[in-house]
This record gives C-alpha cells, structure tokens and sequence, in this order.
C-alpha cells in the first residue's frame, strides 16, 4: 500500500510539472501573438500609405507594366505560410489542405519547418523554403529574403504571378486566406481625388519602386499575421492541454485521497484484530 501511495504522489507531481510546462508555452506564445497582432496594423498603414501614393500617381489614367493582373497566366507560384514549431494543433496540415490537388505551382516557396516536414511526408517538393523566425523583429529580413527569391524566380521566367495562403484570425477562429501578390492589381488601389504630385522619376520608374515596397509590405503582412495565427493556435492547444491536464490530476489527486484512507482503514483494523488477539489470550 505504501509503495503504491508513492507511485501515485510520484504521478501527481510530473503532472504539475508538467502543467506547469504547458502555462509557461502558454503565456509565451500569447505574448507573442499579441505582438505580432499590434505589429499588423503598423504593415497595414505602411502598405496603405504606399497604395495611395501609387493611386496618386497613376490617377487611374493608364497601367503601366508589369502591375496590373494578367490573363492565361501558366506559370504560377505560390507562397505558402505553415508553422515553424510544433504544439500548434493541425495549424500546416490545414494550410497545406486548402492547397489541394488543383494547386500545381511550378514555383512553390513554402516558410515554416514544422509545415516543411509535413509538406515533404505529404510528396510536395518546394522549391525555396525558409524557416519563420521565432521573434517578431526578424520577420522583415525574412520578407527581403523571399521577395528577392520571388524577384529571382521571375527574372529567371520560371513564375508570372504568384498567390500567398495563411491563416488570419477572424471571429477568434483562425481563417485561411488566400491572395494574388504578383502581379499588383490597380484595381485593389484605393480611390483617390487628391492632385496628382508633381515627381521627377518617370512614371514607370516611380511606380515600379513604389510596387516593390508595397509587395514587400504584403509579404511582411502576410507573415505577420502566420507567425500571429500560429502562436495563437498554440494557446488554443496549451489551453485544451492545460484543461486535460486539471483533470487528470483531480483524478489523481482523488485516487491518493482513496488508497490513502484506504491504508488507514487497513491499519485501524490491523490495530484493532491486535488488541482483540491480545485482549483473548489474557
């Protein structure tokens, strides 16, 4: 009975310990999401103060080259945000679903080393990967490395447009979204009736500068918002881990309640038959 009592108060600390493991990943991941969330909408105004620029600009009087969306594009690539860690639930297996069987990129670029294991057990090959960075303030070098292997894909003819797939956060539900990144679409600009400014770039030139900073901030946002998604998916998981573990160490905790009373029963008695064998032979 005592060695059994100690199995079971054994059990109940690596519970607690373990869910003492579980609240820590917990905060830090929620603490990252928050982050990565307030650093959205800063990407948000950034790119949207680009947009107006490039409508000012372009006063919706002509398209220059090379940014409005083409037709029988047959060249697609495709940028795909997954996780980089585990504990995030099925976070890169419900990326890498919506992709599905009528996605065939001939250029696919896939970020995330937990969704690039997945992708390669799944017989997807990609061909740039890069993992996500773990912090926040690494997330805009990661943007300048894929637009310079998204640039050097389409330098090298092997892409003419290319759609990014993360997971947002709508409604506190995390949400798939897919969007065309290249070529930008003029149609998305926002309406403008300011002046048109005066510059001393020709329009093709200002506007193709323009539209790299403006891709660059969309690929930032899109990551932004992965990184964000996938540390909230992994509060979703700590937390019905964390629930999980509240009962099995209540079941625990009343099991040693049990065999603990049972022990004293056992001895109370034990006692007891002693006496009333001693009590007879006198």
């Amino acid at each position: 009975m005592t060695e059994r009592l100690a199995d079971i108060s054994a059990r109940i600390d690596g519970i607690r310990q373990l869910g003492a493991v579980v609240n820590a990943m917990k905060g830090i991941a929620g603490a990252r999401a928050q982050q990565a969330r307030a650093q959205v909408f800063a990407v948000d105004s950034y790119a949207a103060t680009i947009a107006a620029a490039m409508s000012r600009v372009l006063a919706r009087e002509k398209t220059p080259p090379g940014t409005a969306a083409k037709s029988g594009d047959d060249r697609p690539g495709l940028l795909v945000f997954c996780a980089e860690h585990g504990f995030a639930g099925a976070f890169s297996e419900r990326v890498l679903d919506s992709i599905g069987a009528r996605d065939d990129p001939a250029y696919l670029f896939l970020i995330g080393s937990r969704g690039l294991s997945i992708a390669t057990a799944r017989g997807l090959k990609p061909h740039w990967t890069a993992p996500l960075p773990s912090h926040t303030p690494r997330i805009p070098r990661l943007a300048n490395q894929i637009t310079t292997a998204i640039y050097r894909a389409v330098a090298e003819g092997r892409i003419d447009c290319l759609d990014v797939v993360f997971t947002g956060w709508k409604s506190a539900r995390p949400a798939l979204v897919r969007q065309r990144l290249f070529p930008i679409d003029l149609a998305d600009l926002p309406k403008t009736t300011a002046e048109r400014p005066l510059t001393q770039l020709p329009d093709d030139t200002l506007i193709a500068s323009l539209g790299q900073d403006y891709f660059n901030a969309q690929v930032c946002k899109a990551a932004l918002h992965a990184f964000a998604s996938e540390n909230e998916a992994r509060m979703e998981a700590m937390s019905s881990a964390g629930s999980e573990i509240a009962r099995e160490l209540e079941t625990f905790q009343a099991t040693l309640s049990r065999v603990r009373q049972e022990a004293i029963t056992a001895e109370i008695i034990e006692l007891g038959t002693g006496a009333a064998a001693r009590r007879g032979k006198r």
